[in-house]
């Protein structure tokens, strides 16, 4: 069906608006970190720097502690996603493929849990991880991050193990396969792009979350990178601008290279699967 030309060009004008609103905030902050300490004080600002100055980078570098609080954030984040994915896949399939009355709790249980406040939920957690010496660890936040985010994966996966045929595992088992052995050769495959969109979900959900590790992690030199971007504003709300700029462009660099490697993968995964069906 052919196109007019006019609702062509107002499909390029929508996509150009909708490409500005998302790019501008990340614009706005590149701009922002290249700009002197005279140009935030002006009482004209302007969105590009007037002269560029990399001065905010090295301050960001070299005060707060900002590239331990980097390393804590990506071996956290990592963790959790890898345990996530491990203990969620064999739940989902399970849930996804087998009949039980413990199935509608259980998928009751895992919507009722994301309605939960973090408020709620945070000093129960403190409370059982102190006796077991997990508090102030990065291994105790890991597990935090990894119950915290696994009932969203659990139903992520779920939907995913269900639109996998069922007649595919059957051809499998007629032709002699074991149960393992057609999970791991014609199920996982499938997959792929659900256990890619599930990690990228738990990894930003762990690279940006802030609360449990406030309560969680006392000691300065196992800060994550949010409470490292937040000692950018002072006690009495004084902020540097600049550094805090520079350090959230910093900041953003590992997860949006975090996301073209998997979105690569995810892309071609899902081709793979349009192929295979």
């Amino acid at each position: 069906m052919r196109t007019r030309p006019g609702f062509r060009f107002l499909q390029y004008v929508a996509v150009c608006c909708y490409l500005v609103f998302l790019g501008f905030p990340l614009l706005w902050l590149i701009s922002s970190s290249l700009k002197s300490p005279q140009e935030f004080a002006s009482i004209t600002p302007s969105i590009l720097p007037k002269q560029l100055d990399f001065s905010n980078y090295t301050d960001a570098l070299s005060e707060q502690g900002l590239v331990r609080g980097l390393t804590n954030s990506l071996q956290i984040s990592i963790a959790s996603t890898v345990l996530v994915l491990v203990v969620s896949l064999p739940v989902a399939y399970a849930l996804a493929r087998f009949r039980s009355r413990l199935r509608p709790i259980t998928n009751g249980w895992i919507l009722v849990s994301q309605v939960f406040p973090v408020i709620l939920i945070v000093i129960p957690l403190f409370m059982i991880l102190r006796p077991l010496h997990l508090t102030n660890t990065i291994p105790g936040v890991v597990i935090v991050y990894m119950v915290w985010s696994m009932p969203f994966a659990l139903w992520m996966l779920q939907g995913y193990v269900a639109a996998v045929p069922r007649e595919l595992e059957e051809a499998a088992s007629v032709d002699g396969a074991s149960r393992v052995r057609t999970i791991v050769s014609i199920v996982m495959p499938l997959l792929r792009p659900g256990l890619i969109a599930t990690a990228m979900f738990t990894f930003i959900s762990a690279w940006n979350e802030f609360f449990f590790a406030l309560v969680l992690l006392q000691d300065p030199e196992l800060k994550t990178l949010p409470l490292v971007l937040a000692r950018f504003v002072g006690a009495e709300g004084q902020v540097q601008f600049g550094p805090l700029a520079a350090a959230s462009v910093l900041a953003t660099v590992p997860s949006l290279v975090f996301f073209a490697f998997l979105q690569r993968r995810l892309t071609s995964g899902l081709l793979s699967g349009a192929v295979k069906g």
